[in-house]
């Protein structure tokens, strides 16, 4: 099991500098398209698609990172004012749908990768599949993500949980 929660810990660290790397590619191609629109008035064709396929694999691969710190939305409330057994299979439940969710937007994004492979960016010349390719690619690291978030809390209870010495759930 912990060498299953190793990989989870790099693979979601891996993504999470891969989100924070396109998110300040996303930014740079923001400022650089204001600054040709408005200081030069010659708007650039390119930098606004650019920003946008940024910001679409910084999301996507994003979510690996807010999943393996907790920050995805939940239900905390209702899952700490349950029994902690039952709070517990409420957390693995909730993983388990968004595992399901997961594996579906792998195999429609898997599925449009391959539809739109002879399309191409407006003002980029590229396929338009490197954008969609975000969606396989970010749900793959996204159920390693929760697989190791479901282990985590098998082993250690729900995530925040102070293990209480002699407790019995």
């Amino acid at each position: 099991m912990s060498f299953l929660l190793k990989i989870d810990e790099i693979l979601s660290e891996t993504a999470l500098r891969l989100a924070m790397a396109f998110l300040v590619i996303a930014t740079v191609m923001a400022l650089y398209q204001v600054t040709t629109r408005f200081v030069f008035g010659t708007p650039s064709t390119w930098s606004e698609v650019a920003a946008r396929s940024a910001i679409i694999w910084c999301v996507f691969l994003g979510a690996a990172g807010a999943i393996r710190s907790g920050s995805m939305i939940s239900m905390e409330i209702v899952q700490r004012s349950l029994p902690r057994r039952l709070g517990l299979a409420l957390y693995q439940l909730a993983m388990l749908l968004s595992f399901v969710f997961f594996v579906i937007l792998f195999w429609q994004g898997w599925n449009m990768t391959g539809r739109v492979m002879r399309q191409t960016l407006a003002a980029l010349e590229i396929s338009i599949a490197w954008v969609y390719a975000a969606l396989p690619v970010g749900a793959v690291f996204a159920c390693i993500a929760i697989l190791g978030a479901m282990l985590r809390a098998a082993r250690d209870g729900l995530p925040g949980d102070a293990p209480v010495e002699g407790a019995q759930g």
